[in-house]
């Protein structure tokens, strides 16, 4: 219920609770998805060149995180996926929709779920898969995460390994914003809910709908993102879906915040592109549009002209 991170906080509510949110300029929507145990201010450097652009622009918060409430009992890429239909829905979509780590498995969900409300795709270190491990190892890691995220020392714990996954470059504001997740799970009931979600997620929803994803998408990915044993690699897979994908030097798992230089213009680029050119300007069947085929083509340019249409 905290209300500390924006004085302009505003919510939609959701079977089990309420989800937090921001709105600021005029245009097209575009809604941010952060990732597990982040907050919406990880898009900071996103928001001001997409409303100098002529975008509405929303960050949500993820269930139990930020400014959302701590009731939620189910977590994870469906049910965040759900979280954003239900906010493009409130705001008045179609939308474009950024996400980073699992809100992008979130937002590729939601476009398999429903192709009317989503526009386009950009995802930064956007986890689309499970990383191959074996069962045990699974069930092991769910064991560690139960004995990790507990006080007194778990919320500590997770802002210093979340600076560790911003390797080689660092946001200037990086320290700021590790310090503002701890305080933000110091508070009453976070701490849990981010420990639900570690031992819920799984990409598997993800992976298996992904045939079912039509949505012009681009993907950046981090050369040195540790959350993939091989960036490049899962680069090239991602390029296989048939998305645009750019190889960000020198970044981690956060290229939004780490190298705004590079995916502040790109993302405005790719945009742009969609806004002015529709489906076609992402190359027809290819260069950006997933999975694409000429039913697929026709349907995604009806969305994308209702979604740059939106004042």
């Amino acid at each position: 219920m905290n209300t500390s991170i924006a004085q302009d906080v505003r919510f939609i509510q959701r079977p089990e609770g309420r989800i937090a949110y921001t709105v600021q300029g005029s245009g097209p929507l575009v809604v941010a998805v952060p990732g597990m145990g982040d907050l919406r201010t990880t898009f900071r450097e996103m928001v001001a060149p997409l409303v100098d652009a002529g975008y509405r622009v929303a960050l949500m918060d993820l269930r139990g995180h930020g400014d959302s409430d701590t009731t939620f009992r189910t977590h994870g890429d469906v049910v965040t996926g759900q979280d954003l239909l239900a906010l493009i829905d409130e705001l008045g979509g179609p939308a474009v929709v950024l996400g980073n780590s699992m809100g992008g498995g979130a937002a590729a969900w939601a476009a398999a779920e429903r192709p009317d409300a989503i526009a386009g795709l950009v995802l930064y270190g956007g986890f689309l898969r499970n990383p191959k491990a074996s069962a045990f190892a699974t069930a092991s890691l769910h064991g560690l995460y139960r004995l990790l995220f507990v006080k007194p020392w778990g919320t500590g714990l997770w802002a210093s390994y979340y600076k560790g996954l911003n390797k080689a470059t660092k946001a200037p504001w990086l320290d700021e914003h590790a310090a503002a997740i701890r305080a933000n799970l110091a508070e009453p009931g976070r701490l849990r809910s981010f420990r639900h979600l570690t031992i819920q997620l799984t990409h598997a929803p993800v992976e298996a709908r992904l045939p079912e994803v039509h949505t012009p998408m681009l993907a950046f990915v981090g050369d040195q993102d540790p959350d993939f044993k091989d960036p490049e690699a899962e680069r090239q897979w991602i390029a296989g879906l048939g998305a645009e994908t750019v190889l960000v030097p020198e970044a981690g798992h956060y290229t939004q915040a780490q190298r705004p230089d590079i995916t502040v213009p790109g993302t405005i680029a790719f945009i742009e592109k969609l806004r002015h050119g529709g489906a076609d300007a992402t190359g027809g069947a290819t260069g950006g549009l997933v999975n694409a085929g000429t039913a697929n083509v026709s349907a995604v340019a009806s969305v994308v002209e209702a979604w740059a249409a939106r004042a």
